[in-house]
């Protein structure tokens, strides 16, 4: 069975290529393991706000147009479900890609739960305690 393709470490800026099931480097799994409490409070400040990350005024303008046109989530709705949108979902992850942050044809309406789910598979699975971006 071939291997999988290297992944970018989670911990937010580290360019390290890894292939292992934990999705962090060597030194970002090893400060994981130290303490949970210790990598969060590290994570979130390397992480910076939502606003830093891009998430400021000009997004939710954008935001509440794009819900506006798309009330209903797209995943729900191909399962014959009623369920109101209230995330913009990123299709592929801009993970600071300013081109791809904006470009609207990388953008689906979801409900949260379903939004939720995508974000955890593309993360690594529930529990994490820290995101990819």
């Amino acid at each position: 069975m071939p291997n999988a393709a290297p992944r970018p470490c989670l911990y937010p800026g580290c360019p390290t290529l890894v292939r292992d099931g934990s999705g962090r480097c060597p030194k970002h799994l090893e400060l994981k393991r130290k303490s949970d409490k210790q990598y969060q409070k590290q994570y979130d400040k390397d992480r910076g706000s939502s606003s830093q990350r891009g998430y400021g005024g000009r997004w939710q303008k954008a935001r509440a147009t794009f819900l506006t046109s798309h009330p209903l989530c797209q995943v729900c709705e191909e399962k014959g479900l009623v369920v109101p949108a209230l995330v913009v979902d990123h299709i592929i992850p801009h993970k600071g890609d300013q081109t791809l942050f904006w470009d609207s044809s990388n953008w689906q309406p979801l409900c949260k739960a379903c939004h939720d789910q995508k974000t955890a598979a593309e993360d690594g699975g529930w529990g994490r305690t820290g995101r990819g971006g």
